[in-house]
C-alpha cells in the first residue's frame, strides 16, 4: 500500500500509549497532565440556543473572539477580535503553523526539554528541530544569538509560563530580551501558554509577544487546564500578516471548531463564577504540590534533583545518576505505577538521559506516597542492576 512520505515519520503518542496503560485499575499514573477531576466544574446546557447546532464560521463564535481578545489585551498583547481563531484545542495551532511553515528540512527552534507533542508535530511534517540552550530564567541568550546567526530558523517555538516539561518560567527582562533578538533577526514566535492560569505564588509576566516590535508572531492558549479538557476549545491569536493564511488552513482543516463547546466557554469567559473557580483551582493544586514535594523529599533526595514548580501541572526530575528513563517503564507499569520518561521532549533523546516527569495535579494525595515510594525503588533496581 502506498502511503504518503510523511507517514514514514509518524510516530504513535508515547503519552497517549501511557495514558492508556493507566488505565488498568489501581494504577496511581503520574505520566499525563491530566487535571484534577474532583475540580473539573459542573456546566450547564439547558438555555443553548438550538442555532448552535448549525454550522457555524470558521473562525469562531463572535462574542467568543471578542471575549478572547479582551482577556489578551489585559495580558498586554495589543490585538482585536479579528486576530483570534478559535480551535479544536490548542494542539490544533501546532498543526496550523507546521502547515504552514514546515517543509522537509525546514530549520525550527525550540527549547530543550520542550513540550513532546509539538516536537512530534514538527518532526512529522519533516522539520529539523534545532534546540537551544536554556538558562535558569530562559533562553541562554549568546546561544539564541548564535542560532540566529548561524540558521534561518523559520519560527521559534518557546513554552516561557510554567514551561512543560520543566516547569521553568521566564523572568520578564528574559521575556523582553528574547523578543529584542527576535526582532532583530526577524524571526517567527509560537508562544504557547497552556498553564498560564496556574500559578500558585501569585507571580505574572507578560506573555513574549507582547515585547515583539517587528516580528510575526502566533499566541496560542486553551480551557483544557483550567476548565473542562473534554471541550477541546482552544485558540490562537495571530500578527495580522499571518492570520489569513491560517484561517484558511483550519477552514481547510475541519471547517470550524465545535460550537457547543464554543458556547459552553463563553458561559465562563470573564464571569465571576470563572475566578472563584481559578482561584479554588490554584489553592487545591498548591496544595496537591506541596504534598508531592513533601513525597519526593522522603522517597528521591538521593535519587534526583528538582525544582519546585510555581505554577502548571508538573515536576522534572533529573536523576543524580543517569540512566534512560524509557527503559524503567515496564517496571513502574508491574507494580502499578505510570510516569513520563524525559528522553523523548529532547530532539536529540539519546544524548539526555535520566530526566522523569511527573504530574501532581491527578494521583489522589492518599495514593501519593506510595506510589512514588514504589517509582523510587523502581529507579533503585534498575541503577543497582546497570552498575553489577
Amino acid at each position: 500500500m502506498a502511503f504518503s512520505e510523511r507517514v514514514s515519520r509518524l510516530k504513535s503518542s508515547l503519552i497517549r500509549e501511557i495514558l492508556a496503560a493507566a488505565q488498568k485499575p489501581g494504577v496511581m499514573s503520574f505520566a499525563g497532565g491530566l487535571p484534577a477531576e474532583a475540580m473539573l466544574p459542573t456546566v450547564e446546557w439547558a438555555d443553548m440556543p438550538v442555532a448552535m447546532g448549525q454550522y457555524g464560521m470558521s473562525e469562531g463564535e463572535p462574542a467568543l473572539r471578542e471575549a478572547l481578545a479582551a482577556e489578551a489585551r489585559a495580558l498586554g498583547i495589543e490585538c482585536q477580535a479579528n486576530q483570534v481563531l478559535v480551535l479544536s484545542g490548542s494542539q490544533q495551532a501546532l498543526d496550523l503553523a507546521a502547515k504552514l511553515y514546515i517543509d522537509q528540512g525546514t530549520e525550527v527552534l525550540l527549547e530543550a526539554p520542550t513540550y513532546l507533542a509539538a516536537l512530534q508535530t514538527f518532526q512529522f511534517f519533516g522539520a529539523d528541530c534545532l534546540p537551544v540552550q536554556m538558562a535558569a530564567d530562559g533562553p541562554d541568550l549568546a546561544s539564541l544569538r548564535s542560532r540566529l546567526e548561524q540558521h534561518r530558523p523559520a519560527f521559534i517555538y518557546l513554552i516561557p509560563t510554567f514551561q512543560n516539561p520543566s516547569g521553568l518560567r521566564y523572568s520578564e527582562a528574559k521575556r523582553a530580551a528574547v523578543a529584542a533578538l527576535l526582532d532583530e533577526f526577524g524571526v517567527t514566535l509560537i508562544e504557547d501558554e497552556p498553564y498560564r492560569e496556574l500559578t500558585f505564588d501569585g507571580g505574572t509576566a507578560k506573555p513574549l509577544v507582547s515585547h515583539l516590535r517587528k516580528a510575526s508572531w502566533i499566541y496560542t492558549g486553551t480551557l483544557s487546564k483550567t476548565l473542562l479538557p473534554g471541550l477541546r476549545v482552544g485558540y490562537l491569536i495571530a500578527s495580522p500578516d499571518l492570520f489569513p493564511h491560517l484561517l484558511r488552513l483550519k477552514q481547510s482543516a475541519d471547517l470550524h471548531t465545535n460550537r457547543v463547546s464554543q458556547w459552553q466557554a463563553l458561559q465562563w469567559l470573564g464571569t465571576e463564577k470563572l475566578e472563584r473557580h481559578l482561584e479554588a483551582l490554584r489553592d487545591y493544586y498548591r496544595r496537591r504540590r506541596d504534598a508531592f514535594q513533601v513525597a519526593l523529599e522522603t522517597h528521591f533526595c538521593d535519587l534526583a534533583d528538582w525544582k519546585v514548580p510555581e505554577g502548571g501541572l508538573f515536576f522534572w526530575l533529573t536523576l543524580k545518576r543517569p540512566l534512560d528513563t524509557r527503559t524503567l517503564l515496564e517496571s513502574a507499569l508491574a507494580v502499578d505505577v505510570a510516569f513520563m520518561p524525559g528522553e523523548p521532549f529532547f530532539p536529540e533523546p539519546d544524548k539526555h538521559l535520566g530526566h522523569l516527569r511527573l504530574n501532581f495535579s491527578h494521583v489522589e494525595p492518599e495514593k501519593l506516597d506510595e506510589g512514588l515510594k514504589r517509582l523510587a525503588a523502581v529507579v533503585r533496581q534498575a541503577q543497582c542492576a546497570e552498575a553489577a
